[in-house]
């Protein structure tokens, strides 16, 4: 039986996928002392570790395309331009946050009234019925993995999507036209508790779910 060297099943798996956007490579692939975003960038070698956050990292890249891609291109362009710091600066943070954690809702403005003000009651118990016309769509890798043992405070980073939207593609293509530096400085998300989404955890089918103020917290 032919050994299989150590770290490199789960890249040989995803590269296996219909056209895969990026090529990925065991973790000992990227030199030591080079940033990760810089490599990959400049190789289009994404390194990977046989875990479950690279495992969903390398689900979004084949699901999210374009989105990856131009994350990638935003954290290249701050590295060129700042260098490696110890602190990433506010654009860096923001893009390591929707990376990590973000989800996209698409959905009735009023929902989105509510989540703004973070107005749970309404948010969840008043308006209930319009859920039937939203979509919270999950992207961050980290927030993947965490749903993996689901808990009542995770949250995720909500990025403001435009309703009209057909497909997966045509929101990935969407999202990566909006994405800017500019934008994600001024940090455009908003927290939402995902097991508070009805139909995502029959628990919130009692309505005192949503009394925890540890976790459906006012806004400040």
């Amino acid at each position: 039986m032919q050994a299989v060297e150590a770290g490199t099943a789960l890249p040989n798996a995803l590269n296996h996928a219909p056209a895969a956007p990026v090529r990925f490579v065991p973790q000992g692939t990227l030199p030591p002392g080079q940033a990760y975003e810089h490599y990959l960038f400049h190789s289009g070698q994404c390194p990977t570790r046989d875990n479950l956050h690279d495992f969903f990292n390398g689900l979004c890249w084949l699901r999210f395309p374009r989105t990856k891609r131009r994350l990638n291109q935003l954290q290249a362009a701050e590295i060129q331009k700042s260098g490696i710091q110890p602190l990433r600066g506010p654009v860096r943070d923001a893009l390591t946050v929707f990376d990590e954690n973000a989800a996209f809702l698409l959905a009735p403005q009023p929902l989105w009234d509510a989540l703004l003000a973070r107005d749970w009651q309404r948010l969840f118990i008043g308006l209930r019925p319009l859920w039937q016309e939203a979509q919270l769509v999950l992207f961050g890798h980290a927030l993947l993995e965490k749903l993996v043992y689901p808990r009542k405070p995770i949250t995720a980073h909500v990025y403001h999507a435009q309703p009209a939207i057909n497909s997966i593609a045509e929101l990935d293509g969407w999202i990566a036209e909006d994405l800017s530096a500019e934008k994600l400085a001024g940090k455009p998300f908003a927290p939402l508790p995902v097991l508070g989404v009805p139909g995502w955890w029959p628990d919130n089918e009692d309505f005192s779910f949503y009394d925890d103020a540890t976790v459906f917290r006012p806004r400040r």
